[in-house]
């Protein structure tokens, strides 16, 4: 086994979700170890956690910036050699950027940036690094959306007709009809947040998922949105037709304000010859459907998966696998990267990823603020 990579965790402390899941995920596969980090704006908080989650609190660092000066006058067999950054979305564009520049890997949240401007310019600091940039839409490792990619790689559908995804939560409604708790929610804070809430955070996801399963890319939408409230500068709803093609149409439909949802991810791919169906909450399963046989259902594990799905899979067939483990995947892609080993382009989304999901997030604005009208995406 090679030496465990270094790793640096800039955010995610505390009681943060996304944290846990990074940390858990980074270790799952035992090719990291946390060397460094600042988990927390707060210095004394920031030492706490660490010892809290036993990481050493001799390089837990007052801020940004100060890891990375005092990480680059470390010898570099020492020093990390790649940073998570899971803090708010305004923080996402100057660190990464400046960790690349630095000669750093980077593991980032999404949306990557706050707007398409800063993407296309952290896409040329990327080129000019040298380094790997993984994003973490995390439901590409999982092994039965790999397969789905894979199966209509191999043109096991055949021409494809319509694409369908949703991503629907209720999580909102608890705070967006308070006028007062919605004015204290970051995620509705368009100075934190970026210009969307409901499509940047979660639409966004759905919109990789087309692109990653089928291979194609959106050309042009049509958005309309829901703010729910005047004084609300947020889309909490929204539902967005898409044009991949002449002939390849589609509707992703993603919602902050659905009540009684919990992370309501599906995508379903329907082409000449047949259908793919999978659904977030019930991951292991992949439904194939046509109109001339009866649904097959694909499941993890198995030896009829791809090479791709079965490099995902953890445990034998009937063994279920859940978040912990697609957001593993992907640091696995990662890990193979930086070693500079082989590995497939599906295991792990890039720079290309979250430039075109910030391309998608300013084109579904665009769109809804010019009246609903169709916007060609670059």
């Amino acid at each position: 086994m090679p030496k465990k990579i270094r790793l640096g965790v800039i955010g995610g402390g505390g009681d943060s979700l996304i944290g846990v899941l990074h940390r858990v995920a980074s270790f799952i596969n035992d090719n990291y170890e946390i060397v460094g980090a600042v988990f927390n704006p707060d210095y004394e908080q920031n030492v706490a956690f660490a010892k809290e989650i036993d990481v050493p609190t001799n390089r837990i660092y007052k801020d940004f910036d100060t890891l990375v000066e005092e990480e680059l006058k470390l010898p570099e067999d020492e020093r990390i050699q790649v940073c998570s950054v899971l803090t708010p979305n305004f923080l996402h564009f100057p660190m990464a950027k400046k960790l690349l520049d630095n000669g750093f890997h980077v593991i980032c949240e999404k949306p990557m940036t706050m707007d398409y401007e800063e993407a296309k310019t952290l896409q040329e600091a990327h080129k000019n690094s040298g380094k790997v940039f993984a994003l973490t839409h995390t439901y590409t490792g999982y092994p039965m959306v790999r397969q789905m990619r894979e199966m209509i790689k191999n043109g096991e559908l055949g021409k494809i007709h319509k694409v369908d995804a949703r991503y629907y939560q209720g999580w909102i409604n608890t705070v967006i009809h308070d006028k007062e708790k919605r004015s204290t929610v970051w995620r509705l804070d368009p100075t934190k947040a970026g210009i969307s809430s409901c499509m940047g955070d979660i639409g966004v996801h759905a919109f990789n998922m087309v692109e990653f399963t089928t291979g194609l890319q959106v050309k042009s939408l049509l958005c309309d949105f829901n703010y729910l409230y005047e004084d609300n500068q947020m889309d909490v709803d929204g539902t967005v037709l898409i044009r991949m093609d002449e002939h390849v149409k589609g509707v992703i439909r993603s919602s902050q304000v659905a009540t009684g949802e919990e992370n309501g991810l599906a995508i379903a791919i329907y082409g000449e010859k047949g259908a793919l169906r999978w659904e977030q909450e019930k991951p292991n399963f992949l439904y194939k459907m046509s109109d001339t046989e009866p649904v097959q259902v694909y499941k993890p594990g198995h030896a009829y998966n791809s090479e791709l799905s079965l490099g995902a899979s953890k445990m034998p067939p009937g063994h279920p696998e859940g978040i912990f483990d697609s957001m593993a995947n992907i640091y696995l892609g990662a890990a193979k990267a930086i070693r500079g080993e082989e590995y497939n382009d599906g295991e792990f989304p890039t720079m290309e990823d979250g430039v075109r999901g910030m391309n998608f997030i300013e084109g579904t604005v665009a769109s809804h603020k010019q009246g609903n009208v169709w916007v060609k995406m670059d």
